[in-house]
């Protein structure tokens, strides 16, 4: 089953332990992007605001960094924008590379960087990471639980959508969620999250959360993180696909889709990376997922996502 993952964090590993982009020890690369019959990889840039002193400077060096591997491998990965260039990319027999930016601060509250790191080819910005920014809250620890958006975040998701920029809500206080519901005009999403009903953690969704998402014709990454998934060590496909099954239930199969987390999260998984991710396609079908559910889960939610948010 091809495949599109809304979230890695491998770009920041590529940076930080000076990793190719080809082949290496991440849990994605193009090889194993490939064997997995991936149509197209989100790649993050992830940003840790305590490791750098201007977010906007620290996204520029792995953005370097990022396209200089996609260069070196131009025969089998390459940058889309847009639906047009996927399809194409399809064709032709390589791999999609969405840019998505995971903590909003990179933007340093200025309005005008959200057209500017549009025209470098960020399609998704996660708003929030683990500190609170210019834009809101996270919702650490539930720390910040009641906190909603800024006002100077509330200008920054009218941007993005204005300019084709979509909103993520993974790491989001509550609050700043709902917001979200009642800001955007068209669908946001949460690329890198589960069903809190399941696993009671902060960075997962409320059943309220997952029904208003699916109003708003949005989509919610599965996250392969123990923390957010169950109590074993390895991350096993049985509950990933009880995650599957209650998020079905609430917000029907439109909202459903794939956000692996994967080289940002620190556990092993049943699917060890990748090239691995029709093992949880298989074990849909045998839990009694179609195959028109589990295309929906695979790729097509979210390409109905980016057809509808595009502005190109």
């Amino acid at each position: 089953m091809k495949y599109i993952d809304l979230h890695c964090d491998t770009a920041y590993r590529m940076l930080n332990e000076k990793l190719p982009l080809g082949s290496s020890i991440c849990k994605v690369d193009v090889e194993k992007l490939k064997k997995g019959g991936a149509i197209a990889q989100v790649f993050a840039f992830f940003l840790d605001l305590d490791e750098v002193s201007d977010p906007f400077v620290g996204f520029m060096d792995m953005y370097k960094n990022f396209m200089k591997e996609v260069n070196k491998n131009r025969d089998s990965i390459k940058i889309v924008r847009n639906l047009k260039e996927l399809k194409e990319v399809e064709r032709i027999g390589k791999v999609g590379a969405f840019l998505s930016i995971e903590e909003g601060e990179v933007l340093n509250g200025e309005i005008d960087k959200v057209k500017e790191v549009y025209d470098l080819g960020i399609r998704m910005i996660t708003l929030t990471w683990n500190y609170e920014n210019s834009i809101g809250y996270p919702n650490y620890n539930f720390k910040y639980k009641d906190m909603g958006l800024k006002d100077k975040g509330i200008e920054m998701v009218q941007e993005m959508e204005r300019v084709g920029i979509i909103p993520d809500a993974s790491h989001l206080s509550d609050q700043g969620f709902y917001d979200l519901v009642n800001l955007c005009k068209k669908p946001f999403i949460a690329t890198h999250s589960n069903s809190r009903r399941i696993m009671n953690h902060p960075r997962n969704l409320t059943d309220d959360m997952i029904k208003l998402l699916a109003e708003k014709g949005g989509v919610m990454g599965l996250n392969f993180c123990n923390d957010f998934v169950g109590e074993n060590k390895v991350t096993s496909i049985n509950d990933l696909v009880l995650h599957a099954k209650h998020i079905r239930n609430i917000g029907g199969i439109d909202v459903l889709s794939l956000g692996s987390d994967f080289d940002g999260i620190e556990n092993e998984v049943e699917i060890k990376d990748t090239s691995e991710m029709n093992k949880l396609a298989n074990y849909l079908e045998k839990e009694g997922f179609s195959y028109y559910e589990i295309e929906k889960i695979f790729y097509k939610n979210i390409i109905r996502v980016l057809k509808e948010c595009s502005k190109e």
